[in-house]
């Protein structure tokens, strides 16, 4: 079964075109080192009626939205097979960590093993 990083980010309205640029940039190097799928997606539908509101649960403030975003593996050895030549690919040192279009430390992420699969194959 697959392995999957995910990431659930707080980020100003104003800064979505910046962290959009970011996210292009980063997607194209996960994927030339061997992730299967990149995914970066905007909050639209966020204040539902079932369960708990992502803007609630992650305090986003008014001027804020929610990014959700995850990368897919092959394995967790090979999500870390991938993300060591990521951290290592000098690309990545041109994304200054200090003016990045969101807060790191209001960032959720974590490792997952994949226990149902649903798709079709592309």
């Amino acid at each position: 079964m697959k392995y999957v990083d995910g990431f659930v980010i707080p980020v100003p309205v104003d800064k979505v075109q910046a962290y959009r640029r970011m996210a292009q940039a980063a997607g194209k190097i996960w994927i030339e080192h061997g992730a299967l799928e990149y995914m970066e997606c905007i909050g639209d539908d966020l204040y539902v009626r079932m369960g708990k509101p992502f803007p609630r649960a992650f305090k986003v403030k008014p001027d804020e939205t929610v990014i959700f975003s995850w990368v897919v593996y092959k394995s967790r050895a090979h999500r870390d097979r991938v993300n060591e030549k990521v951290v290592n690919d000098t690309r990545m040192e041109e994304m200054d960590m200090k003016s990045m279009p969101f807060d790191f430390k209001r960032m959720v992420y974590g490792g997952f093993k994949t226990i149902v699969e649903f798709g079709s194959e592309r």
